[in-house]
């Protein structure tokens, strides 16, 4: 919405809210905005009576993230971002993954899971453990527990602003497929705890242990346990492919 690239539903609706965590990049909080005759009131609910003491370094953080939301690389890092849910979305589908709105014009995408006999809980149980983060949700029509959910709910700001692109968000569809395929193949334990598996034999957590050293300039420090880790497995040759594009 900042740069013009999704609708806006300022002209439309009386109170608008959002995030300053998200696609903006800054510190946990929140945004009411408001028509001017409405703001004295809001002002009036939120401090002191919601409102905890505000922090000089969340608001410093705040009046930075909104900064950058004003240079000309932010539109670049937004138009990246949906390029990215594009490809994560398309890679979703390849791998015979329902998305519940058939396809993404924003950051975000809702997967069923639930159609492949696998709950959102277990997803993102499993999922975290491969350093993939995502959240259960529930989907329209819901038939589980809101605790365990059909849907895992996927992002891509985070990715983005790593680096990562559409070549990654390929690889990283692939990986979420290769999690719920494990917890198929060896189902769940007793009172129905999803088995604690690694996805595909490890391979997974090595190539992001990898692109978390190439990103985050730890490189030296961590490339030469994951290369060897990579090595010794029998990798498909897309993972072998992105391990060598982050490493020249």
């Amino acid at each position: 919405m900042a740069v013009g690239i999704h609708p806006s539903p300022i002209e439309h609706a009386d109170f608008v809210t959002t995030t300053t965590h998200k696609t903006l990049r800054g510190p946990r909080g929140g945004l009411i905005l408001c028509r001017e005759k409405n703001a004295k009131e809001i002002d009036s609910q939120v401090f002191p009576g919601i409102q905890g003491g505000p922090l000089e370094h969340v608001i410093a953080a705040k009046a930075v993230c909104f900064h950058e939301a004003l240079q000309p690389s932010f539109k670049n890092y937004q138009q990246q971002i949906l390029k990215n849910a594009t490809a994560l979305a398309d890679g979703m589908k390849r791998n015979g993954y329902r998305l519940v709105s058939g396809g993404t014009d924003n950051h975000l995408m809702l997967v069923d899971v639930g159609a492949k006999n696998v709950t959102g809980k277990d997803c993102q149980n499993m999922l975290d453990e491969a350093g993939i983060t995502v959240n259960k949700n529930t989907i329209p029509f819901e038939t589980r527990s809101p605790f365990q959910a059909s849907g895992i709910r996927l992002g891509t700001p985070a990715v983005t602003t790593r680096g990562m692109k559409e070549a990654e968000m390929a690889a990283i569809a692939d990986m979420n497929f290769r999690g719920a395929a494990g917890h198929q193949k060896r189902g769940c334990g007793a009172q129905g705890a999803p088995a604690r598996a690694r996805v595909d034999g490890e391979i997974s957590v090595a190539v992001l242990r990898l692109l978390h050293c190439v990103l985050s300039g730890e490189f030296q420090s961590g490339i030469k346990t994951t290369q060897r880790s990579l090595v010794a497995k029998n990798n498909p040759p897309a993972v072998v492919k992105l391990m060598q594009r982050h490493l020249i």
